[in-house]
């Protein structure tokens, strides 16, 4: 029997926390955003925030990087307390790769560790 590849993704602007669906346990990957800390030096440098263009340049690499780490599964849940899971969605929905991949979107709160690895592992049990 085959297994689906299933992955979980808590995620925000900051930072997003990959987690494999196995019957074992969680395969975590973290992929963090050099927005935060790019904002937070350039405000003691300059006294300012980054322009829009920077900003949304920044964004865009930090979600390039989780779309390769997504490409190799079959379902994905992307689920977060900011709208970062949207805007992703919305990126891979425009790439021809990502068309054969399940994605779903769940808005969550904040969560601890082990809230998200139950969500990923209640929610890919009842699937």
């Amino acid at each position: 029997m085959k297994t689906t590849k299933k992955l979980g993704i808590w995620m925000d602007h900051s930072i997003a926390h990959l987690m494999e669906f196995t019957s074992k346990h969680f395969e975590i990957e973290t992929i963090e955003s050099n927005l935060t800390t790019d904002l937070q030096h350039e405000s003691v440098v300059k006294n300012k925030n980054l322009t829009p263009k920077k900003e949304t340049k920044q964004l865009f690499d930090y979600y390039k990087k989780i779309a390769e780490a997504i490409k190799n599964y079959k379902r994905v849940i992307l689920f977060g307390p900011t709208d970062a899971k949207i805007e992703l969605f919305d990126l891979l929905s425009e790439d021809e790769r990502f068309l054969k991949i399940k994605i779903e979107i769940k808005n969550t709160d904040k969560m601890t560790e082990n809230q998200k690895h139950d969500f990923v592992r209640e929610y890919f049990s009842k699937a």
